[in-house]
């Protein structure tokens, strides 16, 4: 299930093949060796650092009652050294408490003090469910900007880098485009002042259009807003607008928008779904897509998100994890 079908539902490989097996076989000591073993292996010095997107435990913490304040210990044990965090993960306190100062205070002690713990960066926080930045109605686009500011706060005092936000609002681009460079513009003032950038994943609709995109950045024209180039997520349009799983009807090809992404990216998630016996994803060319990233000159975090079904969530994240290393080995 992705992150926006989540919100609109209602709050909405063969080394890796065989650590999996390994792992799964296992007691708890070998799999912490095993873990760890692996944690070793990545002394290759890759040109960029690995984060964990806490959306590829997603199932762990909303299906199977795990603790979203784990995601430290989870991560550390996986070999991670940045944390990027989903906010609706923590839906459950924080919803009925109104967001309030107290409740996004605890938020930020809690994440802060398990990161701490375990020696791992707060990357960024990614935000879902505050509104449309690019919506027409300039009242409510407004509304969502100072929805966003708390997560901005909260980044802020977590040490992050940057929130990354949704620009739905409108399938129309003569008006996506002025509404989101001002819903932006606005946002980014804002956090300028605290240190944080603001960061657009392609994430459905004419966000997944990197040409147009692109246009946005360029429009908004600011230091601190940049784009979160995501391999998988390009479909603009579905069969079936309330049905994920009825298919794309719209697709952006994805090394294209990659590519016209990257020029402003300040963080890229390595998107997967499905891998071969090899170890490979099925539908993404790992070592292109990474070689799209590098001539970019980009060297910073980048954030595993498994989404599949065929592995168990920390099964999927360690054969991601290992395809993104192999591939890096791989480049010119």
């Amino acid at each position: 299930m992705k992150r926006r079908t989540f919100i609109n539902q209602g709050g909405r490989a063969g080394a890796a093949l065989s650590l999996m097996g390994l792992m799964a076989c296992k007691g708890k000591e070998e799999k912490a060796g095993a873990a760890d073993d692996a944690a070793g292996e990545m002394s290759a010095d890759p040109f960029f650092k690995l984060s964990l997107a806490q959306w590829s435990i997603n199932r762990m913490i909303r299906n199977d009652g795990v603790d979203p304040y784990s995601f430290a210990e989870r991560a550390k044990k996986l070999g991670f050294t940045g944390l990027e965090y989903v906010s609706q993960l923590y839906n459950k306190a924080l919803q009925p408490a109104g967001y309030s100062t107290e409740a996004m205070q605890e938020f930020v002690e809690k994440c802060n003090a398990e990161a701490a713990r375990h020696g791992l960066q707060n990357v960024l926080i990614m935000i879902d469910g505050q509104g449309n930045l690019a919506v027409s109605d300039e009242k409510e686009r407004v509304a969502a900007v100072e929805n966003h500011y708390k997560w901005v706060d909260a980044a802020a005092a977590m040490g992050c880098h940057a929130i990354r936000v949704n620009l739905a609002g409108s399938d129309d681009p003569a008006q996506w485009i002025p509404n989101s460079v001002d819903g932006l513009t606005r946002l980014g003032t804002y956090a300028s002042g605290k240190g944080i950038n603001i960061l657009v994943e392609n994430h459905g609709g004419l966000s997944s259009n990197g040409k147009l995109m692109a246009e946005v950045m360029t429009q908004v024209g600011r230091d601190n807003c940049g784009t979160l180039p995501d391999f998988g997520n390009f479909c603009i349009r579905r069969n079936d607008p309330n049905d994920w799983a009825s298919g794309c009807a719209d697709s952006y090809d994805i090394y294209q928008g990659v590519a016209e992404l990257m020029p402003f990216a300040k963080a890229v998630s390595a998107k997967a779904h499905d891998f071969d016996e090899a170890g490979n994803e099925k539908n993404i060319d790992y070592v292109k897509m990474l070689q799209i990233v590098k001539d970019a000159g980009y060297t910073g975090f980048v954030g595993v998100e498994y989404e599949g079904d065929g592995l168990g969530e920390e099964a999927g994240i360690i054969a991601t994890r290992d395809l993104l290393l192999k591939a890096a080995g791989m480049l010119a």
